[in-house]
């Protein structure tokens, strides 16, 4: 059998924690700043896990990930 391809979008975005789930970017910080709360930028900091349903998506699409 050939081997199956890793999404080159997902490669970029996320990555794997040693328990499993999928590490990815705090979303809606990009642009826009000056109209987010202190709090919201706070909280947006560094990294975050996505959810199970999103974390199953991701994992099809990454299929040699540890």
């Amino acid at each position: 059998m050939p081997k199956m391809k890793t999404k080159s979008s997902c490669k970029k975005r996320f990555k794997m924690t040693a328990s499993g789930k999928v590490k990815a970017a705090q979303a809606g910080k990009q642009h826009g700043m000056i109209k987010r709360t202190n709090k919201f930028i706070r909280d947006a900091r560094g990294t975050t896990t996505l959810s199970e349903p999103d974390a199953k998506i991701i994992k099809s699409m990454m299929p040699y990930a540890r």
